[in-house]
Order: C-alpha cells, then structure tokens, then sequence
C-alpha cells in the first residue's frame, strides 16, 4: 500500500513539473511597455520592442529605445545591432545603454508616408531582424507572445 501511494505521489509531482514547463514554453517573449512597438524576429530568434517616446522608461532626449531579449526572455546585451531606415542607406549609429536596452537617435524613425526601419541582432548564435512598418498600426498591449503565433514581418 505505501509503494502504492509513494508511486502515486511521484507521478503526481512529476506530471506537475511537466505541464508547467509546457507553460513556459508557450510564453517566450514579453511586451514590458504599452506604448511601444513590438515584434518577434523574423526566425523566432529575439523580441525587439521600440520605446518611441519616454512616457513609460527614460530614453533620453530626441532618442528612441530599442530592448532586445532572447528567446528564454533574456536581455541582449553586447550585441550588435543595427538600425536602417527606408531610403538611408547608411547604419544608424546605435549605442548600448546596458540591461538589454540600445539607443538610437529619433531621427532614424519615417518623418511621413510608408516607410520602414529594420533592426538587425547579431552575437554567436544569433543572426536575426525584425522590420517596423510606420505609420504604425495595430500595437500590442503588454504582455506575454508566442514565437509561434506571432512572427516578425518580412
């Protein structure tokens, strides 16, 4: 009777473990902020958000704020991220603030029309990018995405 019991417990515990690591996996990428733009990359790779304005995190003057996480919902940092916007052919110059948060200036976003910025992410195993469609439309509220349901636009 108590191998029994014993071997109920243990099925117990273990079924639990395993449905709550499901979970996780459903739940790679987090929106942190309302205001923003959000995208998971384009392979599934990293979630880059936008920070447009400074109402929700301080990104200094005339800039904009680009957090980058990985798939384990990880801050990105000492990547290399570049930024270029529809009919500028140069790199945006980006530089890293720290805790998965890179900065560029608020010139690189579209003044006007449909235009587009694509950020790209590179560090060892990660070669990824996302592409923001401006006018921006259809902006996710906070939360949690699934890399399956919700992929970066080509």
């Amino acid at each position: 009777m108590k191998s029994i019991i014993t071997a109920l417990a243990i099925f117990t515990i273990l079924f639990t473990s395993i449905s709550h690591s499901g979970q996780d996996d459903q739940h790679k990428f987090t929106k942190h902020f309302s205001g923003s733009l959000f995208q998971i990359s384009d392979k599934g790779q990293v979630s880059i958000e936008v920070i447009l304005d400074e109402k929700e995190y301080k990104v200094g003057n005339d800039m904009i704020g680009i957090v980058i996480h990985d798939i384990k919902d990880h801050d990105i940092e000492d990547a290399i991220v570049s930024v270029v916007a529809t009919g500028n052919k140069d790199q945006i110059k980006v530089r890293e603030k720290g805790g998965g948060l890179y900065l560029a200036p608020k010139t690189v976003l579209p003044d006007n029309g449909n235009r587009e910025l694509k950020i790209s992410v590179k560090k060892k195993n990660i070669d990824d990018s996302a592409t923001f469609r401006f006018p921006a439309s259809g902006a996710l509220p906070a939360g949690k995405y699934n890399s399956e349901t919700l992929k970066g636009t080509k």
